[in-house]
């Protein structure tokens, strides 16, 4: 009788002990982890940034959220037009409408004269066509562009102050624009120092940086002037400071665009589909970023 006892209380002792022991632990919901702050950062390349139009299309269709754009010469550009209206359709309208005429004011007398052979005044005329804002303070996504202080060396973010004239800076490729007097300094093409800004975009706060490369090919056997003699100049300058600064990016996405002439405005459409190709390639690969990124925030706060 007592063993039948102790039996039945070591029975009953196993199966509360059983009771009481956690199950496995659950994840919660990628939709209701914490939300990085994610950037936009996209590099120089003259006609080749219309993949830039491209890799925002297929990023607003995946909904992923761009808190930051950041962008050095050519992607100073789009990101602007972007962080003004956040529409991929009426940025794509206004790519169609962009010819090289609309940018480039070539003048013999500037040539001689200037420090350049076109001025800059179309660029930034364009840029206030297309931007309503005023100012960068005033845009819908944080913005900054990237350029380079010609006096000192420098890398310079321009985060305030007209928009116009920071685009204007960031795309002054030497030799082929003016540089630009702004905030005290003698400002060039970003991309002399910084092609491909993920620092930039760190130092404003981004979480996740998603990098857009399109000037990693830099060969060209179609140099016969000399706008091509400095435009492939700044093209091999760019290329190799860009070599380590894309690597501390989450995400870079390097759309097949290496063929295409940095003044052929003719491709745009096979741009803009090598834009949205590479994008969505690299879409398993940001969505893993984003919640990977969610779950040690939360796990930090438990």
């Amino acid at each position: 009788m007592k063993q039948r006892n102790l039996l039945s209380f070591l029975l009953i002792a196993i199966l509360l002990s059983a009771c009481q022991t956690p199950g496995p632990k659950t994840q919660a919901p990628a939709t209701d982890l914490p939300k990085p702050r994610i950037a936009l950062v996209l590099g120089g390349g003259a006609a080749r940034g219309f993949a830039h139009i491209g890799v925002i299309r297929a990023l607003e269709q995946e909904k992923i959220p761009i808190d930051l754009v950041v962008g050095t010469s050519v992607g100073s550009l789009i990101g602007a037009i972007y962080a003004s209206d956040v529409n991929s359709f009426d940025l794509e309208w206004t790519a169609f409408q962009l010819e090289k005429d609309s940018i480039f004011d070539y003048g013999i007398l500037n040539a001689i004269t200037g420090m350049g052979v076109a001025k800059g005044d179309k660029l930034e005329d364009f840029v206030k066509t297309k931007v309503t804002a005023p100012n960068i303070e005033n845009l819908k996504i944080p913005f900054a562009a990237i350029a380079t202080d010609l006096n000192r060396g420098t890398r310079v973010i321009l985060d305030k102050g007209p928009v116009a004239r920071a685009v204007r800076a960031s795309s002054a490729i030497p030799g082929v624009f003016n540089p630009v007097e702004h905030q005290g300094k003698m400002l060039v093409d970003g991309g002399v120092l910084d092609n491909i800004p993920v620092d930039a975009a760190r130092e404003k706060g981004a979480d996740i940086v998603i990098a857009v490369d399109i000037g990693e090919n830099v060969a060209n056997f179609n140099i016969t002037n000399v706008v091509d003699v400095m435009l492939q100049s700044i093209t091999i300058m760019s290329a190799e400071n860009a070599k380590f600064r894309k690597k501390d990016a989450d995400v870079l996405i390097a759309p097949a665009v290496g063929d295409v002439g940095m003044l052929d405005f003719g491709q745009k459409k096979r741009c803009m589909q090598a834009g949205i190709e590479a994008a969505q390639k690299a879409m398993p690969e940001i969505k893993a970023k984003i919640e990977e990124w969610g779950r040690k925030r939360a796990a930090t706060y438990k």
